[in-house]
């Protein structure tokens, strides 16, 4: 009865991963943009090249704004991120998410696994199958 018990605990903390929990790919099913401010200037299209101030945070489901751990900011940086829409520069979800914005604009686009780094994941900041946040602030179109 006893190793039974130890059995179950033990399989408990394995397939729940010690009650620690990343954003699954099933946490987030699609793309999902939400303009904060509209801007009033040029607008993003494809092949673009623009340039964002951003925050990005790994999606968590439990916390009220869905903000998880913070991995990368240009504010932090104090340098935007420049690229061109559509030219495979960043995941496929950010250049889903900064096309039709306008100068000045910001947003919040939260990206699934399958538009961010999917199974691979990226380095020891961002987990596989994690789906993301980011708040984006469009700063110049070229």
């Amino acid at each position: 009865m006893a190793r039974r018990l130890v059995f179950l605990v033990a399989a408990t903390l394995v397939l729940g991963g010690f009650g620690l929990r990343t954003a699954q790919a099933d946490d987030v099913a699609k793309l999902t943009i939400t303009d904060q401010k509209v801007g009033t200037g040029d607008t993003a299209r494809d092949d673009s090249e623009v340039e964002i101030n951003y925050t990005g945070w790994l999606y968590d489901a439990k916390a009220p704004d869905h903000h998880g751990a913070k991995f990368d900011s240009s504010y932090d940086s104090g340098h935007p991120l420049t690229f061109t829409i559509g030219a495979d520069q960043v995941v496929p979800g950010m250049d889903k998410g900064v096309k039709g914005m306008r100068v000045g604009g910001k947003r919040e686009v939260i990206i699934p696994s399958s538009l961010g780094y999917g199974r691979r994941g990226a380095g020891g900041d961002i987990p596989p199958n994690s789906a993301l946040i980011f708040d984006i602030e469009l700063m110049e179109v070229h």
